[in-house]
Order: structure tokens, then C-alpha cells, then sequence
């Protein structure tokens, strides 16, 4: 049976992902696709509808990411997100010019109840009206554009508009097609998600048969007609992905799968035999596990580095050290299995169009060193809180799948200066303090309210500065390190804001570790958003 799907055609935006994950929040799966990407495969794709967006130009200038008029031809619903719609119009025979004044930020919007994007059960063009969702027709929206559509292409009606925009949404109901000038796909619009939910499964008319359960059941099915007798091997990092992975591996083809943890002695308080005791003998997964105690090692080619982006090399290159020395160890192996996801791929040039932002280890470029004949991606199409549902299914311990977002080098790029062990230890102790107070605190508050509190942080640890400063313990003088504090909200990781932790946090926080931690006499708050911060120190 093939999947129902929804593609998001990329014209050169930030937000692709994000439109993606709000649509497969809806139950319904979908994925990521250029504007350069041909008609025709499109057309193969068999999608159940399409979702333009992004773009960091106007449409109408020479050169911009542009689309053929066929493309609203192919007889799918449409939906034309910011530069989307805008395209749209320019492209079907309306006008978009550079408004007088920009309208950026949240925004008083009066949305056209008859619309089946807002609510319109009885409206023409409705596949599923039982699933179209009622909102407020006096709502907020987030708006960032320099244009607005002047004028409606012909066929085109307005749906919303806002105290300067005639057209803040706008659709063709007999050809399927609409626009939104504003971003749906944002927390900032709050009624947002319901109007993707009813493009999504009311217009296109998904059934929503996007889960997780159903994921994990086809992907076991799927990795054992695959593998059949031939051996996995997996670097298990201790992370999500790797820890999903091998779960899902485990699940379909048990001991012929083995993977190789590297405990490089960078990673969180207790966290390598946290993960021994999930994988490792007596663990709940039937599999063969390998720990490399490689602390030692790694503080040994750490010795005197301080310059961040030599001891992330240093620590990439020397986990490859190590993962190929265990690789020979067993010999040749069938299958190289890997904890790829999708962000992953898109991020590294591989899904929409948006520019690079980083080259990913496990995209693209194959280790040579490992005699395989075929790679394994089995969490490849997932999201991250999609990869998170799966551990669940498959059983894994919540305090590893909701473990907080850690860094490839580890604490190593937590710790400005040289990294050694006893640098190491320091951090560890005062970041696990830090952890167990926010997270003590979140409890206390959902137990008494029902729900996470709002200053909840999506990341949140302690870093060691190089700073050592003047104190007073007791009676005696102390030279100490001030260890940072971070927490940040953020909706994908690409901006982000400082989280508003209670004082009353902050201050237990603060006691426990200069009172705990040997060798730490301050503790600081970084405030800094990003940009022009980034999340990690280094």
C-alpha cells in the first residue's frame, strides 16, 4: 500500500522543516523537495497535496527561485506559505509589489470564516469536511515580508486580511489553490496548526496514517527482509539517534547486530554506564555491545589544546581511531547501520533548497576503513520528536529518549581552554546539579498546574569557563573556576532566547554547586540570545 504523502517544495527558506514537521504532526507524512526538482517526478511522487515555501527574494526580481505555471496544473491541492503565495500570484497573472512599510511580528488578522482553511465545513473543494477545525476569526499571526500581493490573480478571492494587508490569505477553490501571507507553521500564529490540519486533512483529505507504532512495526518487517543473516555493525554514541537505531536494529535482527560504544570521557555524569546498562549485558536489548574506555586516550591528544575547532578535530578524528581499530576486531560485516535522520539529510544539501548549514558525519561520505557492502539508515525519514516517539514504542527508558540535545565533541566544547580530567569532573558534577534542579523544579510545577511550566528551557547545562576569580569559602581565600549556566528557548534551534529560569532555581542551583563542586568558587547566567550567541559555548 503506498503512503499518503504531502511534499513541501523549497524555495530557499528557513522554515521548510518546520512546515514539514507541523504537516506530519498531523499524522500525515511528508517530505522535503527543491523547486529544481522536475515536474514529472513530482507528479510520480503521487503526493495528496503540496506546500510552496520559503524564499529569500522577491519573486518578481530576475533570478529569483521561480516555478512553472504547470505546476498548478497537476490536479492536487496547493498551498502557497509567504513567498509561496506570493509566487503563486506572480506566477498566475497577479501582481506583488514592495510594500511602504514592512509588516514584521505578531499581527491582528481577520480570517474569512467561510474558508475552508479557517473552518469551512460547507466550503467547495473539501475532500474531508468532518476533519475541517473552527477558529477564531479574530486571531493572531506572524508576518516577515518586504511585498504583498497588490492584486489577486484571476480566480482568486482574499480570505483574510490584516489593518495593512488587503490580502493576508487568498484561495481559488475551483482549482484547489490558496495562500497565506502569514507563517501558519510558527508558535506565534496560535491558531496556526489548524490551518495546516485543514489544508492537510480536510482539503487534501489524509487520512493521517503517519504513526509511530506503524513506522517501528514496517521498519523491523523492512530491516529483517534486508539484513536476513548478514551482520550490522553500529557506532552507538549514547545520543537519541544511535540509541533509537540500535533499538529498532535490535528489535529485527538481535544478535546479528553489534555495536561499539566509545566512552571518550566526554560525555555527561554517569551517562557511559547509563547507557551500558540499556545495551549492554543483562540490558533489555538482545544484541552484542563493545564499550572502549577511551577516556585516558582522549585527554592524552586533548593536553594543551584550547582552540575550539582543533579539539573538535582531535575528537572526531580519534572516535574514527578507535571505531576502526573495534571494526577490525570483528572483521567484515554486512551492513554499516547508522543514525542518520532527516534534518540530517536536508541540512547537508541533500533535501530542499535552502543553503547547507553544516555537513553532517553520517551523510554523504562512507568511512573506508569498515569492510561493508551496504549502508542502513532505518531512522532516515524522522524528525527528532518523531525519533523520540519510536524509542518509546521500543520500549527505551524516558530518561534516555528525552535526554537533553549533547554535542559530537561532548563536554570538550563545553570546557573553553584545555580539556582534562579534572576539568572534565568539575563540569559533570556541576551540569548534573544544574539538571536535577530545573528538572525538580518542572516536576513541582506540572504536578501543581497540570502542565510544563512556560520558562521550561529546550536546552539547558553548565559549561566550565577559563575564568578563575577571587573568592571567600569559610574563613580562607580561594582562586576557582566560574562555571556558566545556559538555558535557551528555541522552536528549531536556528534563533534562540535566553529561558527565564525562577531566581529561586537559579539561587539552589548556585549553592549546591559552589557548595558541592571542588574547585568552583562562581556561578554565572548567560543571557545571550541567538544570535548573536550561539546555544553551545564553543
Amino acid at each position: 500500500m503506498e503512503r499518503e504523502k504531502i511534499i513541501v517544495i523549497d524555495f530557499g527558506g528557513q522554515y521548510n522543516q518546520l512546515v514539514a514537521r507541523r504537516v506530519r504532526e498531523c499524522n500525515v507524512y511528508c517530505e522535503i523537495y527543491s523547486y529544481k526538482t522536475d515536474l514529472d517526478k513530482i507528479k510520480q511522487m503521487n503526493p495528496s497535496g503540496i506546500i510552496l515555501t520559503g524564499g529569500p527574494s522577491s519573486c518578481y526580481e530576475e533570478g529569483a527561485a521561480k516555478c512553472s505555471p504547470k505546476l498548478f496544473e497537476i490536479g492536487v491541492p496547493i498551498l502557497g506559505l509567504c513567498y509561496g503565495a506570493q509566487l503563486m500570484t506572480h506566477v498566475l497573472g497577479g501582481k506583488v509589489e514592495r510594500a511602504k512599510d514592512r509588516e514584521y511580528g505578531k499581527t491582528e488578522i481577520t480570517l474569512d470564516a467561510s474558508s475552508a482553511l479557517f473552518g469551512g465545513k460547507n466550503a467547495q473543494g473539501v475532500k474531508n469536511a468532518g476533519e475541517i477545525k473552527q477558529m477564531q476569526t479574530d486571531t493572531l499571526c506572524w508576518m516577515s515580508h518586504f511585498d504583498y500581493i497588490s492584486q489577486l490573480a484571476p480566480g482568486f478571492r482574499s480570505v483574510a486580511h490584516t489593518s495593512s494587508t488587503p490580502v493576508a490569505a487568498m484561495e481559488d477553490v475551483s482549482r484547489g489553490l490558496y495562500g497565506i501571507q502569514f507563517h501558519p507553521e510558527v508558535l506565534h500564529t496560535p491558531e496556526g496548526s489548524k490551518m495546516l490540519y485543514n489544508f492537510v486533512r480536510g482539503i487534501c483529505g489524509c487520512a493521517g496514517d503517519w504513526r509511530m507504532d506503524t513506522f517501528v512495526e514496517d521498519s523491523i518487517k523492512a530491516i529483517r527482509d534486508k539484513v536476513g543473516n548478514g551482520k550490522v555493525l553500529l557506532a552507538l554514541s549514547g545520543g537519541v539517534d544511535s540509541s533509537v537505531a540500535a533499538g529498532l536494529l535490535s528489535r529485527a535482527i538481535g544478535q546479528h547486530l553489534t555495536c561499539v560504544f566509545v566512552d571518550h570521557g566526554l560525555l555527561r555524569k554517569n551517562e557511559g554506564d547509563e547507557v551500558e546498562a540499556v545495551f549492554g549485558k543483562g540490558g533489555q536489548f538482545d544484541l552484542n555491545f563493545i564499550r572502549v574506555n577511551a577516556q585516558e586516550r582522549y585527554y592524552s591528544k586533548l593536553a594543551g589544546v584550547t582552540e575550539p575547532e582543533r579539539k573538535r578535530k582531535i575528537i572526531g578524528e580519534e572516535f574514527i581511531r578507535v571505531f576502526e581499530e573495534e571494526a577490525k576486531k570483528i572483521g567484515a560485516v554486512d551492513f554499516l547501520a547508522q543514525g542518520t535522520i532527516y534534518p540530517d539529510v536536508v541540512e547537508s544539501g541533500l533535501g530542499g533548497e535552502s543553503a547547507v548549514i553544516k555537513s553532517h558525519h553520517n551523510v554523504g561520505g562512507l568511512p573506508d576503513f569498515v569492510d561493508f557492502k551496504e549502508i542502513i539508515e532505518p531512522l532516515r525519514d524522522l524528525f527528532k520528536d518523531e525519533v523520540r516517539k519510536a524509542g518509546l514504542e521500543l520500549g527505551l527508558p524516558e530518561a534516555l529518549v528525552f535526554r537533553q540535545p549533547f554535542p559530537g565533541p561532548g563536554l570538550g566544547i563545553r570546557i573553553i581552554g584545555e580539556v582534562t580530567g579534572e576539568k572534565v569532573k568539575i563540569v559533570q558534577d556541576a551540569d548534573a546539579i544544574y539538571r536535577e534542579e530545573v528538572g525538580k523544579a518542572a516536576a513541582e510545577w506540572k504536578s501543581a498546574h497540570g502542565e510544563n511550566p512556560d520558562w521550561m528551557p529546550d536546552q539547558y547545562f553548565a559549561a566550565l569557563t577559563n575564568m578563575r576569580s577571587v573568592g571567600v569559602m569559610g574563613d580562607e581565600r580561594t582562586y576557582d573556576y566560574a562555571i556558566a549556566l545556559r538555558a535557551v528557548k528555541t522552536v528549531d534551534f536556528m534563533t534562540a532566547e535566553a529561558a527565564q529560569l525562577p531566581w529561586d532555581v537559579l539561587q539552589r542551583t548556585m549553592n549546591r554547586i559552589v557548595n558541592e563542586v571542588r574547585g568552583v568558587n562562581r556561578v554565572l547566567y548567560d543571557v545571550s540570545s541567538k544570535p548573536p550567541g550561539t546555544v553551545e559555548f564553543e
